[in-house]
């Protein structure tokens, strides 16, 4: 079958790719940009608690100067402490070191002329723990640390607050940036090339198409499935159902199907087969309880590649059903015409007979004319009570015996008025009087003449139908396909399908708990055996019950 091959039509506002890069890109710079600032702040306050504890640091090194102790010990400060605080201040690089009491007074500071001057702050280390922060002091801003300061003896006696310059953090983190926008642009590059990357297999992925084609197959594509009276399924290349439309759900009895693989909705059969390629073919026929589908497979490649395949499936019951009903009316209409001119022959006999005064005669044979109809459904009647089956089988057996072909009804025969299963009955009996008579016909005459027995019988807990014929026969080992929808060993005759009677047969008897059984090897013989009671009863018209006169199969 040859591939579906799809072309693309492209156009836009622009290209895909492009769009989707650019607005990568610009997540990109925007992201990359938020946490370079992010990290800025973060680095910030990470050089202010670095900073803050080398205050500390400070502050606890000047209060163990044993210097500053002793003479805040003793209280005769005489500008020792001053001294060696700014001694310590110098060395260090703080922008201050001061010294107080317990009251709150300087006794060292880079201002001199603070010296001796109250702070406006109480004493924050009474209790003894060390005190970190950000201070805004005579010198400016700065990172600040407070440290106990203890005489000789170990008893409390002032507190020493040190700060950092707060220039130092920020030159420390003016020289540190660079570095991390280094690496935010080298992430940021690295970012534009996988996106870069993405888009070009988004590009191929999606064959090229734009944001506003890709919205019109999708709107298009929707209003097609839902529009059409035919079904639609698409398999991607894993087999999975991607695509099934309204129509297909009904037909095929699926749920939600979307995203499974058929063996998981679908048991295993010939529409299973027919749906996932396993026959070949074009127009697939497929029985099913409910309607007679044609099923046609095509897989889809896009420039060479294999994207899955679409099933299409179509009812056919109503025209395979008037397909079959007119080739039955043309065999009737031939039968018709093979009995006109049996009749008129019959007349001109009758005419002869008259003609040349032998009246006695022309009595006997007109006689013996009209009662042989009579006697053959008499005969039917004794054995046949419901009225229907004794029309089918008359009907069958008058037709056949214009072909040459003789439908015997054997004696061990016995149907009652009320029969079970009468319309499914009614289908089977006529499917397989069909083929017997096909087959019995174009084979070779045996001795006894071209012939088919009809055995009809009723138990209590069953009701059996046997037909066999004179014909060829099944072939070896076909005892199995030949229930199979479409199979035949006969070409197709006039209008009807063949294939599809004895698939009807099987599936009427498999729905109902019955058997059919076939034997090969020269003159077939069916069996079908239908249960009782019949729990189910066919409904006045039911679908493939009475509406199909299929031909034969065989």
């Amino acid at each position: 079958m040859t591939p579906i091959r799809t072309w693309i039509t492209r156009g836009g506002r622009g290209k895909l790719s492009a769009r989707i890069l650019a607005n990568q890109l610009f997540i990109l710079g925007l992201t990359g940009v938020i946490g370079f600032v992010l990290f800025a702040f973060a680095q910030r306050g990470e050089l202010d608690r670095s900073y803050e504890q080398r205050a500390l640091a400070i502050a606890r090194t000047t209060a163990a100067e044993p210097q500053i102790r002793q003479a805040m010990a003793d209280g005769t400060d005489n500008g020792v402490v001053q001294t060696a605080a700014e001694r310590i201040r110098k060395a260090s690089g703080a922008s201050y070191v001061v010294v107080l009491d317990l009251r709150g007074i300087r006794h060292s500071h880079p201002m001199p002329q603070l010296i001796g001057e109250p702070v406006d702050e109480p004493i924050e280390v009474l209790d003894g723990r060390p005190r970190v922060g950000t201070d805004q002091g005579a010198t400016g801003r700065s990172a600040n640390a407070k440290a106990a300061l203890y005489e000789p003896s170990g008893k409390l006696v002032g507190e020493v607050s040190a700060g950092l310059p707060e220039r130092y953090v920020l030159g420390e983190l003016w020289r540190e940036l660079p570095t991390f926008g280094l690496y935010a642009a080298i992430a940021t590059a690295l970012g534009s090339a996988a996106a870069y990357l993405l888009a070009r297999r988004l590009k191929r992925t999606t064959f090229g198409l734009e944001l506003e084609e890709i919205a019109g197959l999708f709107q298009d594509r929707e209003a097609m499935l839902h529009g059409i009276r035919e079904g639609v399924v698409a398999f991607d290349p894993d087999g999975r159902v991607t695509v099934v439309n309204d129509e297909a759900r009904r037909l095929l009895g699926l749920g939600t199907a979307l995203g499974s693989r058929l063996e998981e909705v679908l048991p295993d059969g010939r529409l299973r087969r027919a749906l996932d390629g396993t026959l070949s073919g074009t127009d697939v026929s497929v029985l099913t309880d409910e309607h007679c589908l044609v099923v046609n497979r095509m897989p889809v490649t896009l420039r060479g590649r294999e994207l899955g395949a679409v099933v299409t499936v179509r009812d056919r019951t109503e025209l395979i059903g008037l397909l079959r009903e007119l080739d039955s009316v043309r065999g009737l209409t031939d039968a018709l015409r093979a009995q006109q001119h049996e009749f008129t022959n019959r007349m001109h006999t009758l005419a002869g007979l008259l003609d040349i005064g032998d009246h006695d005669a022309a009595y006997e044979f007109a006689v013996g004319s009209a009662g042989a109809g009579q006697a053959l459904t008499e005969s039917v009647r004794r054995r046949i009570g419901n009225t229907l089956m004794v029309g089918l089988v008359v009907a069958k057996t008058t037709v056949a015996a214009e072909r040459g072909v003789r439908i015997v009804l054997d004696d061990d025969s016995a149907l009652g008025q009320d029969t079970p299963h009468l319309r499914r009955l009614l289908t089977i009996v006529g499917n397989l009087l069909d083929n017997a008579v096909d087959a019995a016909a174009d084979g070779p005459p045996p001795a006894g003449g071209r012939q088919v027995r009809l055995t009809l019988t009723e138990a209590p807990d069953h009701v059996t139908v046997r037909v066999a014929d004179t014909g060829p026969g099944v072939p070896p080992g076909a005892a199995e396909a030949i229930f199979e929808d479409g199979w035949s060993t006969r070409p197709e005759r006039g209008t009807a399908r063949r294939g599809l009677g004895l698939a009807l047969v099987h599936r009427l008897v498999q729905r109902h708990g019955g058997t059919v059984a076939v034997s090969e090897g020269p003159g077939a013989v069916f069996t079908v055996v239908l249960p009782l009671p019949d729990t189910a009863p066919a409904p006045q018209g039911a679908l493939f019950t009475t509406a199909l006169p299929v031909g034969g199969d065989r």
